[in-house]
């Protein structure tokens, strides 16, 4: 297919709207956005001014445009959580190619229905793990397969949320609640588990895990907390999670420090002074982050036995200063500590001194997931326009679910008091 691909835009949240339909403009020789869905007119509008899509490829809805005949080579899917798999599917049975986001599904059965069809269909679905295509992951991959430290015998890794994303997104946020979304080590570590199995090479056993919402519930209120940060609280000179601090005068996010993109533009279409406060005096994100109706976790740990007797650690917590990553890979020749925030590889080798790789030699693009969100939709755009095979970076639908099967074990681990499950009994097997 050597031609630009048409693009279905599904889902104009944060993703679609200000990530995925960018790249139409990145890479105006292989992308053009065609058509668009969403329950949210004002942004419908705004991206068709944006990059010119006629009103009759407009829609209300994602179920309104997959109703349509198909409207382009490709859809990407990105509503929320557990809409992926019904939207997906259809998508899949109309002709498109998918890039949809993740997760998949929160639910097992979905997301095996998902890889059978897509199987049907002969249709390419890749999954938005975009930690894949960063810099630091993929030249720790390199180091990794090159053997320089021998075989990975054990892993330890962190995922700091930051204390303030926590409470944006997954406590006052869309992502706050597993009932009508996915649970938190799904949500927000479905990258993280992804990116542990493929830069290891390695396959999960069995999971175990522990963690709670620690501070986030009603239980943790201080004296004085009201039920909204503008509601006169009492509590406010003290709280670090008070809105107005958050969104207003934080030194990098806020509104009077000159920021007007994520996550204010989640607040209000159009970020000013009036808005921000509007939404916050208002909205869902000017709630009490101790009463609101959140309930995944702020903090937990699982541990993965994996099939060569190898294991693995992660800590996912809210509770950080910053948003960022650590690992540390420890093999039978050598260790490698990769850090997400420093941009650096340190490589001991058994004997010798330590080697540091300065990541921000290697690239010139960090934005966005570390310069993933760019670098994945242009290989994805590639591979469909050359009609090549997937190559071992890529997240088919296939190899994505078994990241989704170590964080639903996780989960249900949980829930069990850290009983040990078994990964097994979850694959879905073709035929």
């Amino acid at each position: 297919m050597n031609k630009k691909i048409k693009v279905a835009l599904a889902g104009l949240g944060s993703r679609g709207k200000d990530t995925y339909a960018k790249a139409a403009k990145l890479f105006p020789d292989k992308m053009e956005i065609v058509a668009i869905a969403d329950i949210d007119t004002a942004k419908v509008q705004e991206v068709a001014r944006e990059y010119h899509v006629p009103s009759q490829a407009c829609f209300s809805s994602a179920e309104e445009m997959l109703a349509q005949d198909r409207l382009a080579d490709v859809m990407f899917i990105t509503t929320q959580d557990r809409q992926h798999v019904g939207h997906a599917i259809p998508a899949l049975r109309k002709g498109y190619h998918l890039l949809l986001e993740k997760p998949i599904s929160p639910n097992l059965d979905e997301c095996r229905e998902l890889v059978k069809v897509a199987k049907e269909c002969e249709r390419r679905v890749v999954i938005c793990h975009v930690l894949r295509y960063t810099p630091i992951y993929s030249k720790l991959k390199e180091v990794i397969d090159s053997g320089a430290v021998g075989e990975i015998v054990s892993v330890m890794s962190i995922e700091n949320v930051g204390w303030w994303h926590q409470a944006h997104s997954f406590v006052r946020g869309n992502w706050r609640n597993s009932d009508t979304t996915s649970p938190m080590i799904l949500q927000k570590c479905c990258h993280d588990m992804d990116l542990l199995l493929w830069l290891t090479g390695k396959i999960c056993k069995s999971v175990s895990s522990f963690g709670s919402t620690y501070l986030f519930n009603k239980e943790h209120a201080p004296e004085g907390a009201a039920k909204r940060c503008l509601d006169g609280c009492k509590a406010k000179t003290d709280c670090p999670f008070d809105a107005e601090k958050i969104y207003m005068n934080h030194k990098k996010i806020g509104l009077r420090s000159g920021n007007t993109k994520w996550p204010l533009d989640v607040l209000t279409l159009h970020p000013t002074e009036e808005s921000v406060m509007e939404a916050i005096r208002t909205g869902p994100y000017g709630r009490c982050v101790y009463y609101c109706d959140n309930n995944v976790v702020d903090h937990q740990v699982v541990n993965l036995n994996m099939t060569d007797g190898s294991t693995i650690s992660h800590t996912m917590c809210a509770f950080t200063a910053t948003g960022s990553r650590y690992a540390k890979f420890m093999g039978t020749k050598g260790e490698i500590a990769a850090d997400m925030t420093a941009n650096t590889l340190k490589i001991t080798e058994f004997g010798k001194e330590t080697e540091t790789v300065d990541i921000s030699r290697l690239a010139t693009d960090f934005s966005g997931h570390g310069g993933g969100d760019n670098r994945m939709v242009e290989e994805f755009l590639d591979m469909i326009i050359e009609g090549t095979e997937p190559d071992s970076r890529t997240t088919s639908v296939e190899c994505s679910v078994e990241s989704h099967y170590c964080a639903l074990a996780a989960e249900e681990s949980r829930l069990k008091g850290g009983a040990v499950v078994e990964i097994e009994p979850m694959r879905y097997h073709l035929e």
